[in-house]
């Protein structure tokens, strides 16, 4: 099974989630209408500023783990290079 792992905002160097999912559209709909309880819906983070696609849901799990042991800098720079000016690319999966 593919998977993804992502990154959410809650606005430019906001506050950050990372996740994983097997279905990313449906997961960022989620995150978005509030319908997941704990921290994205605590804190207003809905903004899809980063994504990575995985052939695996093992790959994407691992890819996961290693980036929320990251630094904020680090995480910060992987939004810039891929998504300078922090767009949401909620729209781009539709």
């Amino acid at each position: 099974m593919a998977g993804y792992v992502y990154i959410l905002a809650s606005r430019r160097n906001g506050t950050l989630y990372i996740g994983v999912t097997s279905d990313l559209a449906r997961r960022i709909f989620e995150h978005r209408e509030g319908l997941l309880p704990g921290f994205t819906r605590e804190h207003g983070v809905k903004t899809l500023v980063h994504y990575e696609p995985f052939d695996r849901i093992d790959d994407a799990i691992h890819r996961e783990k290693q980036m929320k042991k990251w630094n904020r800098a680090w995480k910060l720079e992987l939004i810039e290079r891929h998504n300078p000016q922090w767009l949401d690319l909620y729209e781009t999966l539709l």
